[in-house]
């Protein structure tokens, strides 16, 4: 009996270092899409991703922080994704809509990330921030947790036209990025650079994130399996 509660307790705890693990990768990535968002926005005049091109646009616009219409339009897609399609709405897609803008607001507060230089050098900072946030990406959808509102928003639109997922991505941004243009957002050359450059940073970061994962899991059964012996 006591043997059977010994590994009952090792088996919950086993489980709650997993969660901790999953939780500190997500909240990781998080922070480094929030900061390489921040990065971004600092050059912002030499273009940004259609989505952030639609927050500057509104913030200049109506006010606020580009943060907190990052939060109100992450939550738009939700409302609209739990109509369409529930499935692909999760904790960790909540948390993803409610951390970022904040976390984004929270750098560009702090005021210590380089600032525009009217020269090619920002060109060089953009891309550190494309990077940043494309490895940041990787990290939290590696998690587990749950995906961010804008790629459940974009699953829910292929479920529902049966367009493809890329079909779906591109028409959705297309429609994002005018509305951002005709705001007065700002778009230029990187607006347009920004998915052939963060998607394959993404994809390899997404590959090498999960492979940790799923080592930590492995782990976690083999001291299970050594517990049951």
């Amino acid at each position: 009996m006591i043997d059977y509660n010994i590994q009952k307790i090792h088996k919950k705890w086993g489980y709650l270092r997993l969660k901790i693990f999953q939780y500190f990768l997500f909240f990781g990535g998080l922070t480094f899409f929030g900061l390489g968002n921040a990065i971004a926005v600092k050059v912002k005049y030499v273009g940004l991703h259609p989505w952030e091109v639609l927050n500057v646009a509104l913030y200049e616009h109506f006010g606020l922080t580009i943060g907190t219409w990052g939060v109100i339009c992450g939550l738009i897609l939700i409302l609209i994704s739990f109509f369409a399609a529930r499935s692909y709405i999760s904790i960790g897609t909540v948390l993803n809509a409610l951390c970022i803008g904040p976390i984004m607001d929270f750098f560009l507060w702090l005021d210590i990330l380089p600032k525009a230089t009217g020269t090619w050098v920002d060109y060089l900072i953009l891309f550190s921030g494309i990077i940043i946030t494309g490895i940041g990406g990787g990290m939290y959808v590696a998690a587990g947790i749950g995906a961010g509102p804008r790629d459940g928003f974009m699953l829910s639109i292929s479920d529902k036209t049966k367009l493809s997922v890329s079909q779906a991505r591109i028409i959705v941004e297309s429609m994002v990025l005018i509305i951002g243009l005709l705001l007065g957002g700002p778009v230029f050359i990187a607006t347009f650079l920004y998915t052939f450059i963060q998607s394959p940073i993404f994809q390899h970061s997404l590959k090498l994130f999960k492979i940790l994962v799923e080592t930590v899991k492995r782990k976690k059964s083999k001291t299970q399996e050594s517990m049951v012996i």
